[in-house]
């Protein structure tokens, strides 16, 4: 079968997201070494960035899963790439509790986004009831603190098998956290404008730059290979370094 074209748009949108993301991993990385000191936890320079983010991420994604639904995607197309991803989600868990055994990620961008793209393929026909959804999915993220202010019998959604749905009143001790609520508005909010923008706007979403787009474009097409390279290949390129300069 074949696969069917890819916009640059979306393409070129997801490879700053990658570029943002890398900036603050290298940060983290010099932090993590020692060279700089920096609340990556509680400083809203930084916490502000991760939101941001991870927010445009899954927003490209939704807008991803737009066109793949208007394209045709069929469901054994989309299970193929599905696999790609929770296997890696997998490979990210292994990686971190070697890393970070007390705070591995079990749960982080790749886990949530495995979970979220069958939801979103699931209801991808909501049509405009996918903005109120979408809302609702960011409300009860956001509002669970006060949820179980008000009712503190909702406890156990704080235990980590349940904690992947975003229900919580205090956030787990892990390097990454990304639950289906409230992140999955951000995907719903991504789908509902790529079906409206390829009604209304087509010629905005067949958009083709050049230069700098060209290339973040095609960084955006090799996202997941660059999410799963970009942090082996700078902490070991900086371990290298401190240890040549040992």
């Amino acid at each position: 079968m074949k696969s069917s074209p890819r916009l640059q748009a979306i393409d070129a949108l997801r490879g700053l997201a990658l570029w943002w993301m890398t900036a603050y991993h290298f940060a983290f990385d010099l932090n993590h070494l020692g060279w700089i000191r920096q609340n990556f936890l509680q400083d809203p320079f930084w916490t502000v960035q991760r939101t941001l983010i991870v927010s445009l991420f899954l927003l490209c994604a939704g807008l991803g899963q737009s066109v793949a639904v208007a394209q045709g995607q069929t469901w054994r197309r989309f299970w193929r790439r599905w696999a790609q991803v929770a296997v890696c989600a997998g490979l990210v868990s292994l990686g971190s509790w070697w890393m970070f055994p007390n705070s591995f990620i079990y749960f982080g961008v790749l886990h949530g986004l495995a979970v979220m793209l069958i939801v979103v393929r699931l209801i991808a026909g909501g049509g405009a009831w996918l903005w109120p959804l979408g809302a609702l999915a960011l409300a009860a993220g956001w509002g669970a603190e006060a949820l179980h202010q008000t009712w503190p019998a909702l406890a156990w959604l704080d235990a980590k098998p349940f904690n992947v749905l975003g229900l919580i009143a205090h956030k787990p001790i892990t390097e990454d956290y990304v639950p289906v609520l409230p992140w999955l508005g951000w995907m719903l909010w991504g789908l509902a404008a790529g079906q409206w923008l390829l009604r209304r706007q087509p010629r905005l979403m067949a958009w083709q730059g050049g230069g700098l787009s060209r290339i973040l474009a095609w960084c955006g097409r090799h996202s997941l290979s660059w999410y799963m390279l970009h942090q082996p290949v700078m902490l070991g390129a900086l371990m290298a370094w401190r240890g040549w300069q040992a």
